[in-house]
């Protein structure tokens, strides 16, 4: 059985629970620690420590640590991504695959969308920002655990599923980061849902975008 290391389970449940159903997965959703009590890099640590916890003990759970699957959505997927190239720089083990669902990637928000998408929508360019801001703290923003995207150092990481969204601020940033992957060779992937906004995976109940999503990312994880 694969093993899902996921985040958010208070926002995410009805979500995780589904995907955990319709892949036939073991789904593990990881608490981390939330700013602005706790700053950089205590969300950072606690997604790696729970990535390394997920991969040792989940056979006695009946998941398979050689079929591990990350992923996260928005912060979650910064987190996700910032776990794997971790991961790849310790050189102990690597997921099977990673599923980034309209991640945040870039603290200095340069990208075009930042402005198209910025202000008419639910998720702002002031809310992304300021949710950077209480976490990263006095961290510098060009730092790679702050802004993935620039990183340079993307060559082995594992098979990596990117989902964007039309109207979102983050649209141009996982867009670079599917093809800076295949620039380093990963096999990559992203697909952008057309007419929705940041968030949209978790509108189920009405919105058909977040349903075919769902359907995209059970198949993922359930594919061998």
């Amino acid at each position: 059985m694969a093993a899902v290391l996921s985040v958010g389970v208070e926002t995410h449940n009805q979500q995780l629970r589904k995907l955990a159903n319709d892949a036939g997965a073991l789904v593990i959703a990881a608490h981390y620690r939330l700013a602005p009590e706790h700053v950089y890099p205590a969300a950072h640590d606690d997604a790696f420590h729970a990535a390394n916890v997920v991969h040792q003990h989940c056979h006695l759970w009946g998941g398979n640590n050689a079929n591990i699957t990350l992923m996260g959505d928005s912060a979650g997927g910064h987190l996700a991504l910032v776990t794997c190239l971790r991961l790849k720089a310790k050189g102990q083990w690597l997921p099977q695959k990673q599923v980034l669902i309209y991640p945040m990637l870039d603290a200095t928000a340069k990208s075009q969308s930042y402005s198209d998408n910025g202000e008419k929508f639910i998720i702002t360019r002031d809310t992304l920002l300021t949710g950077f801001d209480m976490y990263l703290d006095w961290h510098p923003r060009t730092d790679v655990e702050a802004s993935p995207l620039r990183s340079d150092d993307l060559a082995g990481l594992p098979e990596t599923h990117i989902i964007t969204a039309e109207f979102d601020p983050l649209v141009d940033e996982g867009e670079q980061l599917f093809r800076n992957l295949l620039d380093a060779g990963v096999n990559a992937h992203c697909r952008r849902y057309l007419g929705v906004i940041h968030g949209f995976f978790q509108l189920s109940g009405v919105s058909r975008s977040a349903r075919d999503a769902m359907v995209q990312v059970a198949n993922i994880v359930k594919t061998p």
